[in-house]
């Protein structure tokens, strides 16, 4: 099994910057993909984007350009750099366990943490 446990979460206005962190635990030398979704009061659970053990990268068309995925090994943490914010990007981020890779469909996600609230606001 493993624990996965989002921080990095907070208020930011319009434009600005947010970088979300996610730690593993457990049975971490199981992943070899990881991702993070995002989930907007009322709507479903949305792909942001996704990273590899080999650090291929997949991202949603709406935060190419302006979010940045990346893992430290090392530290057994998944990183999320949001730049540019919108307001649409107001939702509860997860980071979870990719057991198929490329797909964007949560059923092939597994191990999600408990999410980070992220609200874009003036």
């Amino acid at each position: 099994q493993v624990q996965l446990v989002e921080s990095g979460g907070g208020l930011v206005q319009p434009g600005g910057s947010l970088r979300l962190s996610c730690a593993a635990s457990g049975n971490i030398f199981s992943i070899n993909g990881m991702g993070w979704y995002r989930q907007a009061p009322g709507k479903e659970r949305d792909f942001v984007a996704a990273i590899s053990s080999n650090i291929n990268i997949y991202y949603a068309n709406s935060v190419k350009g302006r979010f940045t995925i990346s893992r430290d090994n090392a530290k057994n943490t998944l990183y999320l750099q949001m730049n540019s914010l919108k307001p649409e990007d107001t939702a509860v981020y997860y980071c979870a366990v990719v057991n198929r890779w490329r797909s964007q469909d949560p059923r092939d996600f597994g191990s999600w943490g408990q999410g980070t609230q992220v609200t874009v606001s003036s």
